[in-house]
């Protein structure tokens, strides 16, 4: 294996020339990314912070619901919907539009035109997602899941949304260079994705709503679309390009990117039905979402390879770079999350797990564990380039993962098997339904402690973040190590 020690954690070198105008373009364009992509991140961390004080207190409710029961706006149908919908669209979408902006202009190697006016659609995306809150919180829910914001909230994001993404595609547009590369083919994918699902189940349950269960249909198509090509497709797009750049080597296998890129469209566009099984609908639907959902397991299976050839020898620069770590983690995640997708959309296992916290567990995984750590990875290398200096405490980082990870980790685990211990007992019709409930709580408990761990790992990250923000961070010529690399022996390296 190679050691460690000669593994490239700086970009690989170039001539003197070619050096001094290769970083004058990357400076020009971190400096026309800096305001638009750090408010984003900036506005992304504040509704971090608030989506975990409102998940602590809905985890808690689950299993102490008398808790403060009195105020409508604080009972659990309100609140859950509240901090799932901060997740989604103040949290994760805004966290994923900063990181594209800044992957669209680099792999472009153009500069981004008039910055403000994304400044302007960040600062409408903000507004639409407080007004869908307060919204939620005053009993104007729409009722379906990740689509509860009210209709006038729902079209100031998307608004805000047009703002955005049209100026990064006119990146893509004028762009330096005829070469496309894999991370552009899932970002640009992702930023024409995003509006046709979220125009579609707006204008069919809102605008021209169509009846009966074919509501839930769309509901549920929108959901799991959602997490797959609009989190997803940006996940797997951030990694090919952070895995390969840390460590300085190109992607192992372009074929296996085409085939995983596209078999990924084709197949997870499909999903959704299979949250339907044994409901009121066509067998075939149901039965074409479940197929969709094991052939997913073809853009699991190239993405996986590819991305473990890409770091086969480099696996030890993990102990290293923060970057590397949270994102080889979140690529693994990736692998997970959809071999539990394809466990439990089986008719067989659907009977267990149908209604229980295990589909809870699949969305987190999906959510927190894939996505959320890929791009806390991708802002441990972003920002230090926009901000011109280096994060300051490397044990900040280090804790920041180790709590995130045991976090994510722990909350995953106990709903998981909570989930299938609630549903073994949902189905021995001798049992109470209440003893199903009760068999559950000591799960339920479990999770409000892993969220203690996310809490910790989340206030470290806004105040590290802070910290780099108001120009306190480390001034260096090198990476913040995790480890430093003098302190060891090359053996312990192999």
């Amino acid at each position: 294996m190679t050691p460690a020690a000669d593994i490239p954690l700086k970009e690989p070198r170039v001539s003197v020339a070619a050096g001094d105008a290769e970083q004058l373009e990357r400076a020009m364009i971190d400096a026309s990314t800096r305001v638009p992509v750090l408010m984003f991140y900036a506005s992304a961390i504040v509704w971090l912070l608030v989506w975990t004080l409102l998940a602590g207190f809905v985890s808690f409710k689950l299993h102490s619901p008398d808790w403060l029961s009195n105020f409508s706006f604080l009972t659990w149908g309100r609140l859950q919907p509240v901090q799932m919908n901060v997740m989604i669209y103040g949290w994760a979408s805004m966290a994923a539009m900063g990181t594209a902006i800044w992957l669209m202009a680099r792999l472009c190697r153009t500069t981004l035109r008039h910055p403000l006016l994304i400044v302007a659609g960040a600062g409408f995306w903000n507004i639409g997602v407080l007004i869908g809150i307060v919204g939620i919180l005053i009993g104007d829910s729409t009722g379906y899941q990740w689509l509860e914001f009210p209709p006038y909230a729902a079209l100031i994001l998307f608004v805000a949304y047009a703002l955005i993404i049209s100026w990064a595609v006119l990146m893509f547009r004028f762009r330096r260079g005829e070469q496309i590369y894999i991370t552009q083919w899932y970002l640009l994918g992702a930023f024409l994705w995003f509006p046709w699902l979220y125009a579609a189940a707006q204008l069919m349950l809102f605008v021209i709503p169509v009846q009966g269960v074919m509501q839930a249909a769309v509901g549920w198509w929108y959901a799991n679309n959602l997490l797959f090509l609009w989190f997803g497709a940006i996940g797997l797009g951030t990694a090919y390009y952070m895995i390969p750049k840390v460590i300085g080597r190109p992607v192992y296998s372009y074929h296996l990117a085409t085939i995983g890129f596209w078999t990924y469209a084709l197949f997870s566009s499909w999903t959704g039905m299979q949250r339907l099984v044994d409901g009121p609908f066509p067998a075939w639907m149901i039965t074409a979402s479940i197929s969709a959902t094991i052939l997913t397991i073809i853009p699991v299976a190239t993405v996986g390879l590819n991305h473990h050839m890409t770091m086969q020898g480099y696996f030890p620069v993990m102990r290293y770079s923060p970057t590397l770590r949270f994102t080889v983690f979140g690529a693994m995640a990736y692998t997970v999350f959809s071999l539990v997708g394809v466990a439990i959309s089986l008719r067989s296992m659907a009977r267990y797990v149908h209604f229980t916290e295990a589909t809870t567990a699949y969305s987190d995984l999906g959510l927190y564990a894939f996505f959320t750590m890929i791009m806390f990875g991708s802002m441990y290398y972003i920002i230090p380039r926009l901000v011109g200096r280096e994060w300051r405490y490397a044990t900040l980082i280090k804790l920041h993962f180790w709590a995130s990870a045991y976090g994510i980790g722990l909350m995953s685990l106990m709903l998981l098997v909570g989930g299938i211990v609630q549903g073994v007992s949902q189905d021995n019709a001798s049992l109470p339904f209440n003893e199903s409930t009760q068999g559950v709580l000591p799960y339920l408990r479990g999770r409000t402690l892993s969220i203690l761990l996310l809490t910790a790992s989340h206030f470290i990250f806004a105040f590290h973040f802070g910290l780099m923000l108001f120009g306190l961070g480390r001034t260096a010529t090198v990476p913040t190590f995790l480890n430093p690399v003098e302190a060891e022996g090359e053996e312990a390296h192999l």
